[in-house]
């Protein structure tokens, strides 16, 4: 990767845990370690939904699950995650439960600040007035694709102004602006291609 103006971050040595070594035998292991961990989070998930199913709650309960971004693990030779790449940038977000139709998908273009008013218009109760994000709940239901059509994001890491990205479709523009002022560099991506 080039020198984004963070070098004393997550993606170096100054962590314990994260490996300096970028060969192809590390960066397997270390997906082999992500993927350990999902497979138990799966098996967890599984033991609630049976739960559910079991006291007969399963059908008439919304269940929603997100998470942290993770790790680069090798993406764009990096192992950290302080970029605004997609494999950073995108979280899991999956919701199922009444109403919602099995196995739909849509880009939403979401933040994680949606969440409150979307379970608040689930559960039917107003959404506060100092809610910032927008109810999905349009996307869940299958009356839209999304709530937004352009996304940003930022991500300064003790340099201002740091890295900023905007998404629209399947651009995307990151534009880096760190250790003042000395690395200035600008990516633009179609994500399609």
């Amino acid at each position: 990767p080039f020198p984004h103006g963070h070098p004393g971050l997550r993606d170096e040595v100054k962590v314990p845990g994260v490996l300096t070594s970028r060969t192809e035998a590390t960066v397997r292991n270390e997906v082999g370690r992500d993927f350990a961990c999902i497979e138990n989070l799966d098996e967890q998930i599984g033991l609630v939904l049976a739960q559910l199913q079991s006291t007969g709650d399963f059908e008439n309960t919304y269940i929603l699950f997100t998470s942290d971004h993770g790790m680069s693990v090798g993406r764009h030779g990096l192992m950290g995650k302080q970029n605004l790449y997609e494999h950073t940038w995108r979280v899991p977000f999956l919701v199922s439960g009444p109403g919602i139709a099995p196995g739909s998908r849509a880009p939403g273009n979401a933040y994680l600040l949606d969440i409150l008013p979307t379970v608040c218009e689930l559960a039917g109760i107003a959404i506060p007035e100092t809610a910032q994000g927008e109810s999905l709940k349009p996307v869940l239901s299958g009356e839209a694709s999304q709530v937004r059509d352009v996304r940003y994001g930022c991500f300064c890491g003790g340099t201002i102004p740091g890295m900023r990205s905007v998404r629209k479709e399947d651009w995307k523009l990151i534009k880096y602006d760190t250790m003042d002022g000395q690395v200035r560099e600008t990516q633009l991506f179609h994500l399609g291609d």
